[in-house]
């Protein structure tokens, strides 16, 4: 089994950090990079002949502090660290997480000093460096505060240190790629029942967007307990989990043997699910292969390319509805821009499907045709071969991916009665998956 010689190869960086990263790509880049080899900061090992998965991580150092002093002017506390680095925190921040008894519950991890009695104006009397290479602070009312080095160490304010926070908390970059990409893939009894094989999962589901499982039972339930590995399933109103088969009188478009173009689900939904799980019971005699494009590198290239329609779809907001009856009636409307991106530009998801976007357009009318536009040159772009990945999935595969990010379709296709096409879904929310991975990073580095 492929765990073992991984197992080899991670554990001397699970040791080291928090921070790892894994992908499984023969070519990929980091967002505004030329696509080239892998950062060399990434190892990766060989997984199942020609797919690979791997980890690396980077060394956490041990910080000490060498002197301590207040800017009393500035309001500011300056730590200076053995290596020869200074950290600036503010005098407000330091009272207001304080983490003495009185001030943080330490089993929730939860500040219990209130907003109301908290002094923003506050000085402070006496600072220090204790024996053990603590900060201890001491206020006007003669409370003190006692803070750990390491603790400052990552809470400091430089632009570098708080880059590094927000990538070990939320895992942000990501290796894009075309239609070179070895889809990562895994075993799912592995993932099932090992913790270091699911962590290492979830990191290339959040790194590279899309992993593959292979040799699940052929039988429902098995997203189900993939699931479970993480939390819970989201429930939308098309169930718990949803069977993905021809239906009369379908009430999805995914329910015929059509051709999909390329999507993502639930855009309807004003917060669509993060995640979608789909496992093959049953393929088509004909036909059906999936394809999967990276939306994230189809909007960067887009912007590249065609930057007023990228500003069209961040910032003209789209109808979407979806309207029937499943798990219960539904009757479903939002408002989307098909590209968001956050305060610093940077894309962070996709909301697109053909099917769902409603004929009601709530725009100016002379901003009709410039959405039109905008719409169709990120569509040619997504459907040009070099970008898209097609697979054909197998009875016992499970694929994985990340529903904001990616846009996935299907080619039509023929079954026949004794042979009808049946695939399996579920969903499941980013904030489960994060959660889920935080903690098994946690786990494994304690457990090793």
């Amino acid at each position: 089994m492929w765990l073992s010689t991984f197992a080899r190869f991670t554990l001397p960086a699970l040791q080291r950090s928090s921070a790892m990263a894994c992908q499984a790509l023969r070519v990929c880049r980091r967002p505004g990079q030329a696509a080239g080899p892998l950062p060399s900061y990434l190892t990766s090992m060989q997984l199942r002949e020609q797919q690979t998965l791997g980890s690396a991580s980077l060394p956490l150092a041990c910080h000490s502090v060498r002197h301590v002093r207040t800017l009393d002017e500035e309001r500011l506390m300056e730590v200076e660290w053995e290596d020869g680095g200074h950290s600036l925190y503010p005098f407000t921040w330091l009272r207001d997480n304080c983490q003495c008894p009185l001030c943080t519950l330490e089993s929730a991890q939860a500040r219990k000093l209130l907003m109301s009695d908290l002094d923003i104006h506050t000085g402070v009397d006496v600072v220090e460096v204790t024996n053990d290479n603590k900060v201890s602070v001491v206020w006007p009312d003669q409370h003190t505060s006692v803070f750990d080095a390491e603790w400052l160490k990552k809470r400091c304010f430089s632009p570098a240190a708080r880059q590094a926070m927000q990538e070990e908390l939320f895992i942000n970059e990501r290796y894009y790629w075309d239609s070179k990409l070895r889809i990562p893939t895994a075993d799912y009894q592995e993932v099932l029942h090992d913790d270091k094989a699911t962590l290492a999962w979830l990191l290339a589901l959040r790194r590279v967007g899309i992993v593959y499982l292979k040799g699940a039972p052929v039988e429902q339930g098995q997203v189900a307990r993939l699931a479970e590995r993480i939390g819970y399933l989201r429930l939308t109103f098309y169930g718990h989990t949803w069977q993905v088969q021809d239906k009369y009188m379908a009430n999805n478009v995914a329910y015929t043997s059509g051709k999909l173009s390329l999507h993502t689900d639930y855009p309807a939904l004003h917060f669509a699910p993060g995640v979608q799980f789909l496992h093959c019971i049953n393929q088509a005699v004909e036909g059906g292969e999936s394809v999967v494009v990276d939306g994230f590198h189809m909007a960067e290239q887009l912007q590249r390319e065609d930057p007023e329609a990228f500003r069209a779809l961040t910032s003209l907001s789209v109808d979407f509805t979806d309207t029937g009856t499943d798990y219960c009636d539904f009757m479903l409307q939002s408002k989307k821009c098909i590209i968001d991106v956050n305060a610093e530009g940077r894309v962070v998801r996709i909301n697109y499907n053909n099917a769902t976007r409603d004929s009601v357009l709530d725009l100016p009318l002379h901003q009709v045709q410039p959405f039109y536009r905008a719409l169709k040159a990120y569509v040619d772009i997504m459907n040009r071969p070099q970008n898209v990945v097609t697979y054909r999935m197998e009875p016992g595969d499970l694929v994985t991916f990340d529903n904001w990010r990616l846009l996935h379709g299907r080619r039509s296709y023929i079954s026949r009665p004794d042979r009808l096409r049946h695939l399996e879904g579920a969903y499941l929310d980013w904030d489960e998956v994060m959660s889920r991975l935080r903690i098994l990073r946690n786990s494994v580095h304690v457990d090793v």
